[in-house]
């Protein structure tokens, strides 16, 4: 039976859970967007919805509470310099999970956990600026191109009409959710 079950245990000891749960409250509040499986969204978005909460009054009390579960000091003083006060005039719900499809390798869940004031255009204009400065750099001599992956197919050989979405930042596949 599952009585009184307050959280989902992830087929995980209490130490692992506590470490996956500290990693990706760290790198969510570092990237403000993180791509994992439905369910570890759904219980970090606890965790994190707490933090947040707690971070909209700056007191030594609550980040005390809040090293607890952050890696870096960075990230505890921009949690509560820049999202706690972005986050004052909001109730809770500071976050939201997108489903986005389906792992290729298990068939898991795949979703988006991010802030609901992520702006994603600002994060396209500021890695366009990156690549800008990227093209600037002196091109790499002839034996450092050679040692450089190729990829086994180009995207013009990919299977047309299939189910399946890729990702090009991280090159992983994911199937398509039916009726999105």
């Amino acid at each position: 039976m599952k009585h009184k079950n307050g959280f989902n245990p992830l087929s995980r000891t209490t130490a692992h859970r506590r470490a996956l749960h500290r990693n990706m409250v760290t790198s969510l509040f570092k990237y403000e967007r993180i791509t994992t499986t439905k369910q570890k969204a759904m219980e970090v978005r606890r965790t994190a919805e707490k933090l947040i909460t707690r971070s909209k009054v700056d007191t030594f009390n609550n980040r005390r509470h809040a090293a607890k579960y952050l890696w870096d000091n960075d990230i505890l003083k921009k949690l509560f310099t820049e999202i706690g006060p972005r986050m004052k005039d909001r109730n809770g719900g500071y976050t939201r999970i997108l489903k986005i499809g389906f792992r290729e390798g298990d068939a898991a869940d795949v979703a988006i956990l991010e802030l609901v004031d992520y702006d994603f255009e600002k994060k396209e204009k500021d890695s366009k600026k990156k690549e800008d400065s990227k093209k600037a750099e002196p091109k790499k001599s002839v034996s450092e191109k050679k040692s450089s992956f190729k990829p086994s197919k180009p995207d013009s050989e990919s299977k047309k009409g299939s189910d399946s979405v890729v990702d090009n930042k991280s090159n992983r596949r994911y199937n398509r959710v039916k009726g999105s």
